[in-house]
């Protein structure tokens, strides 16, 4: 998935680039504005995943690192568990919104792509996030809240 984000990252640095350029030369490519929105999607859903099991997010620990060890502990695991629940929930969401997209045919307004394959890519990644964090209540090692 962290392959899959780095791809869509470059692409979509590569398309505003050369956008960008071939704007001056008065010959900009059409649908870079949907293609670059899509890309942008692509690459927070897949990265979110590896993101988590690298612990590459920001975390707050001038608060918790006071607390007994016992009370981080039960911190780390309702943490991960409200976590679980809200990826749950967005995951359902976008599978639902992803079956809409595909019933309706919504697509792109000038390229014409259709939106349902995004929806049900970062639906997985919300999925696997879910596992993520399920792994990181066990492990015995990621106790920080």
């Amino acid at each position: 998935m962290y392959v899959i984000a780095g791809v869509a990252l470059t692409l979509s640095m590569m398309l505003t680039v050369s956008d960008v350029i071939l704007r001056t030369l008065k010959h900009p490519i059409t649908g870079t504005f949907e293609l670059v929105g899509l890309l942008g999607a692509v690459v927070i859903g897949f990265s979110l995943p590896e993101t988590s099991r690298l612990k590459g997010h920001v975390i707050m620990h001038f608060l918790t690192e006071r607390l007994p060890s016992g009370a981080q502990k039960v911190l780390h695991v309702l943490t991960r568990i409200l976590a679980i629940g809200t990826f749950t929930i967005i995951a359902w969401n976008l599978v639902a919104l992803g079956d809409t997209f595909r019933q309706t045919g919504e697509t792109t307004p000038t390229l014409q792509l259709p939106f349902y394959p995004i929806c049900y890519g970062i639906a997985a990644c919300c999925f696997v996030e879910c596992l993520v964090l399920l792994v990181e209540i066990f492990n015995r090692e990621g106790t920080e809240a």
